[in-house]
């Protein structure tokens, strides 16, 4: 049987992966003062607040979905029935 070759199976690809996309952050995150922004007010034009904004909009959503959870949740035997 012939082995399917996968990029991300191999360590090193997953480390120079993560190595470019660091490296891409960080230049997103220097050039970040320099991009003319039209804002609608005053807070969308500081430093980062997109970055900022978007990962608290992430993090919020994992909490929203762990306490749906608790009400969405099913019997294991559920479908089995």
């Amino acid at each position: 049987m012939k082995k399917e070759f996968a990029v991300f199976d191999k360590p090193e690809n997953v480390k120079r992966f993560l190595r470019v996309f660091y490296v891409c952050l960080g230049v997103l995150i220097l050039i970040d003062p320099f991009i003319h922004k039209h804002t609608e007010f005053p807070w969308e034009g500081a430093f980062g607040f997109f970055a900022s904004y978007g990962f608290a909009s992430c993090v919020l959503l994992i909490f929203i979905a762990k306490g749906l959870r608790i009400f969405l949740k099913k019997d294991e035997q559920y479908y089995d029935r």
